[in-house]
């Protein structure tokens, strides 16, 4: 379904291998997730897909699989609280995941909710670098929050740069140009990287081609792709939904009432809100721990480890730093590390020290990391603000 090896090929492997796990052990809750691979990717068959599902987390509740099963599920229909309610026992049972964090992410950005999205996204990049899915998903949100400079350094050195720069173009500038050639190279298939994120189909949709985009995509949906499995949620596909036959491209036999959530992770859910009181304390109580103990100096320093100081799940952290500096957590710690780069960097004592030096003292653990921070909150790169202030 993803394309990647032919399909009966594939679908003859996975039925022997099914046959075998069958005779061994049925009890085991891999069973009914291997249906759960046939109904729900290969098929689109959402209700016995979610009948499956709950089979898994019957024989075990905790099933990473299956608990991600059943928010992608929920994802793919749009019922995003309800998905929250599953990423969050993802979180809960594996908070040092990076796919679980892009789980998240990903409900966030089908929300439109891009910085919230983008924050998850890049704990999940924290904790596994080479997860090319959270890669693609950071991309999309600085298109769509028009971060130009953050773009540009982030996609260097990374493939399908000029998918990438045309889609921002087209989103934010609205002058990009597709060429006959690249159209020729996309009907063909002839960039095999494109397999993984449709940049085609959406760089059709938001230009002059928004026909071929729907086309492109009407296939895909017949074959059951897994890239655009979500494409009613995609915002980059919004321009096809005028389209006459968007609608009819595909029926679910599943609706939002049909699926239950456990009362108490819908408890857990609501339970996760701070008020405005706590709020002002637990704020007092950060603020104290960042001036005294100075843990953003350690460049290793998760959310997850400033949540546990302060007695709190990695949802309320996330929150409490939203609602009370109007802010992510990583903008957050890397204020303070820029702040003391800048005390640091113009004592005498350190000038034998290099800036990226400096930078790594105060906290920041990559090159491009420290570079991009500086120049968006000072507007000028480190070497040139050392030359000013010197």
């Amino acid at each position: 379904m993803w394309g990647y090896m032919p399909y009966q090929e594939a679908m003859e492997l996975a039925i022997s291998n099914l046959l075998i796990a069958k005779e061994i052990d049925t009890s085991l809750p891999e069973y009914p997730l291997s249906f759960v691979g046939k109904f729900f990717w290969e098929e689109w068959d959402f209700k016995n897909a979610y009948i499956h599902i709950n089979k898994v987390l019957e024989i075990n509740p905790n099933h990473i699989d299956g608990l991600e099963a059943m928010a992608e599920l929920c994802i793919a229909l749009g019922f995003f609280d309800k998905a929250k309610v599953f990423a969050n026992k993802l979180l809960e049972v594996d908070p040092l995941s990076a796919n679980n964090h892009y789980t998240l992410g990903h409900i966030y950005y089908y929300q439109r909710k891009f910085r919230k999205a983008l924050e998850s996204i890049d704990y999940s990049i924290t904790l596994n670098p080479h997860l090319e899915l959270a890669h693609h998903l950071k991309c999309f949100c600085l298109i769509w929050l028009n971060e130009a400079e953050q773009f540009k350094t982030f996609i260097q050195n990374t493939s399908l740069q000029e998918e990438k720069n045309m889609l921002f173009n087209l989103i934010n500038k609205n002058d990009a140009v597709i060429t006959n050639e690249a159209i020729s190279k996309w009907s063909k298939g002839g960039n095999e990287a494109t397999m993984l994120v449709p940049y085609d189909v959406f760089i059709l949709s938001n230009s002059d081609h928004k026909e071929l985009g729907f086309s492109r995509l009407k296939e895909m949906v017949s074959q059951r792709r897994g890239q655009i499995i979500n494409y009613r949620q995609e915002p980059f596909l919004q321009p096809l939904h005028s389209i006459n036959g968007f609608s009819e491209l595909h029926q679910s036999n599943l609706f939002i009432d049909d699926i239950e959530v456990p009362q108490k992770e819908e408890e857990k859910l609501t339970s996760n809100i701070l008020d405005s009181h706590q709020i002002l304390i637990l704020k007092k109580e950060l603020l104290n721990y960042f001036e005294k103990e100075e843990p953003y100096l350690n460049p290793q320093l998760s959310l997850k480890f400033v949540a546990d100081v302060l007695g709190l799940n990695t949802n309320k952290m996330s929150y409490l730093i939203n609602q009370a500096f109007d802010t992510n957590f990583n903008d957050f710690i890397n204020q303070y590390r820029l702040n003391h780069f800048k005390t640091i960097a113009l004592d005498p004592k350190n000038s034998h020290l290099t800036i990226l030096g400096l930078g790594y003292d105060s906290g920041f653990n990559s090159k491009s990391v420290f570079n991009t921070y500086f120049k968006k909150i000072e507007g000028t790169t480190p070497r040139a603000w050392m030359k000013s202030n010197s």
